[in-house]
């Protein structure tokens, strides 16, 4: 794996050519009325926190005194002078949720026993992004609840987290039947929800779980090798992709390379909390 300061310089020269292709708003901004107020600090793992200035991410990393994350734009074929869907208007995510949970936009909506909304902290600097529900899940209404959920909450925790502190979702809020890969068609519906709920946590960092919600975020395919183990600006965000829990259980070897992404995400949490304090 290439040297992390190596991967954290080149990401910084690529937001420099960004800022000058784009002007001084590189970041995505929503009104300041929309921005929450900061969370609680998390506790600290047992090692000290990494300098921003050591790993090059100072200039990188997303400013808490910016709104950063917008929902992106839904080419709708409707009359452009129609009013936005009550759904893209809420303020808050109980009222997304309440526009949303009886959703049937795709074939999914008809067979699902519960809808995933998601769980944890609304104003999460952190949010964890998974593929779609289970079984479990499905009959829980909360996602990461099963097996895979319970490897997460033991992930989180080794990097000095608690599930209660980050905000967990899918990509998909309903389950696919017999827990098969979610269709293209089926990320296009339910996307836009996703960034929703985004734009109205307005987190730092998203952790991605799996290749499927990396590519669902990105709006494009490659694979995890490809992706894994670099920070990826996102509309703002900085995004860290590692294996999907499920896969870990199914193939222990990739558990090493799974701990070196999350050590990944914690430095670059702690130097971005260490930023904002200055």
């Amino acid at each position: 794996m290439a040297d992390e300061r190596v991967l954290l310089r080149q990401l910084q020269q690529w937001l420099t050519l960004r800022r000058q292709l784009l002007g001084p708003r590189a970041y995505v901004e929503m009104p300041q009325s929309s921005v929450p107020q900061e969370t609680p600090q998390p506790g600290m793992p047992s090692s000290s926190p990494t300098p921003a200035h050591a790993l090059g991410a100072d200039h990188l990393l997303p400013r808490r005194d910016l709104p950063r994350v917008r929902m992106p734009e839904i080419r709708a074929e409707a009359d452009l002078f129609s009013t936005l869907p009550a759904w893209q208007q809420s303020r808050s995510l109980e009222e997304l949720y309440e526009h949303i949970h009886t959703c049937t936009a795709c074939p999914l909506g008809l067979t699902r026993t519960n809808f995933v909304f998601g769980t944890g902290n609304p104003r999460a600097e952190i949010v964890v992004v998974g593929e779609a529900p289970g079984a479990e899940e499905d009959a829980r209404g909360e996602p990461f609840v099963g097996a895979a959920g319970q490897l997460l909450t033991r992930m989180l925790q080794a990097i000095g987290l608690q599930r209660e502190e980050v905000y967990i979702c899918n990509i998909l809020k309903c389950r696919p039947p017999n827990n098969r890969r979610p269709t293209p068609q089926e990320v296009a519906t339910c996307r836009p929800y996703l960034w929703k709920q985004l734009e109205l946590i307005q987190p730092a960092f998203i952790l991605a779980l799996g290749a499927t919600a990396a590519a669902a975020l990105l709006e494009r395919e490659e694979r995890i090798s490809q992706l894994r183990g670099r920070p990826i600006p996102l509309q703002g965000m900085i995004m860290v992709v590692t294996y999907h829990p499920a896969a870990l259980l199914r193939n222990p070897q990739w558990k090493r390379p799974a701990w070196e992404d999350l050590q990944l995400l914690r430095r670059l949490y702690d130097a971005y909390r260490q930023q904002a304090q200055q």
